[in-house]
């Protein structure tokens, strides 16, 4: 199985930045893709940015410009640094890795959320 726990949530106020973490742990033989999620209160789960094993990106319109992801693939571990935050970024953030276990299994991975609050 593969474990992935996130870190760095928080609240913060309209214009700030947060780094968020996640550390993917297990039975892990390689992963390729790895990304942040968000859901907010009522809205569906929504793609924020994903990043391939390679370094390819890509991100949702709304972040394009403030949030930039980064993968340390030694470490197994993806981040988003997240700058000019607004108060519609505020929602819950979802780690996510496509991962093949050793026992060559290949599988959708989510961690437990963290949460994100913009607001003055």
């Amino acid at each position: 199985q593969v474990q992935l726990v996130e870190s760095g949530g928080g609240l913060v106020q309209p214009g700030g930045s947060l780094r968020l973490s996640c550390a993917a742990s297990g039975s892990i033989f390689s992963i390729s893709a790895m990304g942040w999620y968000r859901q907010a209160p009522g809205k569906q789960r929504e793609l924020v940015a994903g990043i391939t094993s390679g370094g390819n990106t890509n991100y949702a319109d709304s972040v394009k410009g403030r949030f930039t992801i980064s993968r340390d693939n030694a470490k197994n571990t993806v981040y988003l640094q997240m700058n000019s935050l607004k108060p519609e970024d505020t929602a819950v953030y979802y780690c996510n890795a496509v991962a093949t276990t050793t026992g060559w299994r290949r599988g959708n991975y989510w961690g437990q959320g963290t949460q994100v609050t913009v607001s003055s």
